[in-house]
């Protein structure tokens, strides 16, 4: 039997503890927090902003009771080198001592030049870090929530299919808990599409275009 390569989390405390609740104090992110404010520019499909974004990551991130300085600020400009023309890099390094730390976790889930979607993540899922794919999933955890906001039933049904074919088993690999949130929202939303009787318009078209 194949040794599992990451250690996947699954206890989920219902409230923070006092030595994490000292731990996050002691995270400066308001240095991040600067640079991802270029994002409040940049609109999201669902509404909002990409800045947004960020800190709807960030907040995930603790929810699930992630206090790793790295991952937090990572959190914060997950999407400043992608999104941001021009982004210099070295503004991330300069930001404290986690600089170059933090920028490494950034570029690890940030899409290549040359890679479309599937080969973006499917390099997260067969070679990320664990924390590359626990920031992944708190970004896609947002995404899905924000989901529900979007009318547009095709990509709807597309980005379910991405996320239950690549964002899952992620999951899986590094914490239970945000792999059942991920299935709840995969669920929720399909139902969506159901109740509003999408499936079958799209069986009837392709029926119609057998004939």
């Amino acid at each position: 039997m194949a040794k599992q390569k990451y250690e996947m989390k699954i206890e989920r405390s219902q409230k923070m503890a006092e030595q994490q609740m000292q731990q996050l104090g002691d995270i400066r992110l308001a240095p991040y927090m600067q640079l991802a404010t270029g994002l409040i520019g940049k609109a999201r499909h669902a509404g909002g902003n990409m800045f947004r974004h960020q800190m709807d990551t960030l907040a995930i991130l603790i929810d699930y009771g992630y206090i790793d300085a790295v991952l937090l600020k990572a959190s914060v400009v997950h999407d400043t080198v992608e999104d941001i023309e021009g982004f210099d890099k070295n503004l991330i390094i300069n930001a404290d001592s986690d600089g170059q730390k933090v920028l490494d976790l950034v570029l690890e889930v940030t899409r290549r030049e040359d890679e479309d979607k599937r080969q973006f993540l499917h390099r997260i899922l067969d070679t990320g870090s664990q924390q590359a794919k626990v920031l992944k999933c708190a970004d896609r955890i947002s995404n899905m929530i924000s989901l529900g906001y979007v009318t547009d039933p095709k990509f709807i049904e597309r980005y379910c299919d991405e996320t239950e074919y690549f964002l899952l088993p992620m999951a899986l690999e590094v914490d239970f808990n945000m792999y059942q949130e991920l299935i709840s929202l995969i669920m929720t939303r399909r139902r969506y599409l159901e109740d509003g009787g999408y499936f079958d318009t799209r069986v009837k078209h392709s029926d119609s275009g057998q004939n």
